[in-house]
């Protein structure tokens, strides 16, 4: 049910934000698949292919870190723990932390090299270090995918390695990434570090790949996360950036250069923190609207955001936004204070449907028995009345 009452309370909280009818810029990337994500206000600003299963590279390197700090935060390894180095870990190709047989390695360490160096081979160290080996941990990665919501992603080895069984999509990548920064912050600022060399054996594969550590454009810092690339899937990026209390999350792939990278992903942070802002359209706590009670106390109770409703708006695109408030009524005494009771449903045009829970601004008790008697009196009588009007 939707009140219609609801309307000029929501038109007026509306027009007191929502300005101006300029379309906000639609952002033409040259990647082949992008997904971009504000995560305070769980808004996707760009999806392109973003679902599409393609080589990751080693951007899946970072889901070998999550089964890794996952492991650290059960306690099954610590950051002193030390791995031991097979000849396959030593032989992989591409990026190396350059690991030896003789090596015991430290998880810290090994964290760094995959994080900092890319090291195909400290991904084959935890590999068989949490599963016995690789092949083992790919199938642990993927189940673990499943788990977490990222069913378009499938691992054939630890590393990013080209498999043609190895595929994850840009979309996956994003909430793999989102996971990373929200549920492993201990761990999280490792991937802000621009530098590793591991026992001074790699000076010339010691810099973090990831070109935005060092662009920052003065309004907004760069912290993570992991480039990617092979000749199939081309140069990557998953990236996050901060400003005040903003956070993007951005995933691109298929670019031609590191170059081209660079400057997509440049030009993706400061389109995603100059064409939206965030804007508060009510407090926690205020009536949006009423709810008739059904055999109640009170004869409605008031519906409001349980916390302050926060939208992320085109900068320049306020008009044409609309709000309704959505639940299933009467609402049955009890009620208790807090209770869920309906959604705020919000449309921005050219973007996704946001919605918001009500709940109930106070407590709601059933009727006194009379009252109940003199309701269902009521309800008798309407329905007698409408029977004789047809």
């Amino acid at each position: 049910m939707t009140l219609p009452s609801l309307r000029p309370l929501l038109a007026l909280l509306l027009t007191a934000l929502l300005v101006t009818a300029l379309p906000a810029r639609a952002f033409e990337t040259r990647a082949s698949a992008a997904w971009v994500y504000d995560v305070g206000t769980d808004t996707v600003l760009l999806e392109k292919n973003a679902d599409v299963t393609l080589p990751p590279a080693s951007m899946s390197k970072l889901m070998t870190l999550n089964m890794l700090f996952e492991a650290l935060r059960d306690g099954r390894v610590t950051m002193d723990t030390q791995f031991s180095v097979s000849t396959r870990a030593k032989e992989m190709g591409g990026s190396t932390m350059f690991l030896n047989e003789m090596d015991r390695p430290t998880v810290d360490q090994l964290i760094h090299g995959i994080i900092v160096n890319s090291g195909n081979d400290a991904c084959v160290v935890v590999a068989e270090g949490l599963a016995g080996s690789e092949e083992a941990f790919a199938r642990l990665m993927t189940e673990r995918a499943r788990a977490l919501g990222m069913t378009n992603s499938i691992f054939a080895n630890a590393s990013g390695w080209p498999d043609p069984g190895h595929r994850m999509s840009m979309h996956d990548l994003g909430v793999l990434a989102r996971r990373l920064i929200v549920d492993f912050p201990e761990f999280y600022p490792i991937f802000s570090e621009t530098e590793y060399n591991f026992e001074n054996r790699a000076p010339a594969n010691s810099l973090n790949r990831n070109p935005l550590l060092r662009l920052g454009s003065g309004d907004w810092k760069a912290d993570g996360l992991k480039t990617g690339h092979t000749s199939e899937a081309g140069y990557g990026l998953v990236g996050s950036a901060v400003q005040g209390g903003r956070r993007v999350i951005f995933v691109i792939t298929g670019l031609d250069s590191e170059a081209t990278r660079a400057q997509e992903a440049e030009q993706i942070v400061n389109w995603a923190f100059r064409q939206f802002v965030v804007k508060t359209l009510a407090k926690a706590g205020t009536k949006l609207a009423e709810a008739p009670v059904w055999l109640g106390a009170a004869p409605s109770v008031g519906l409001v955001p349980a916390t302050d409703l926060q939208l992320l708006l085109p900068a320049l695109a306020h008009d044409g936004v609309t709000a309704e408030a959505v639940f299933s009524g009467p609402v049955t005494a009890p009620i208790a204070a807090g209770q869920e009771l309906g959604q705020l449903v919000v449309t921005v045009p050219g973007m996704a449907e946001h919605r918001v829970p009500l709940v109930a601004e106070a407590a709601v008790a059933e009727a006194g028995f009379a009252d109940r008697v003199k309701t269902a009196g009521q309800r008798l009588i309407a329905r007698a009345l409408v029977a004789a009007e047809r």
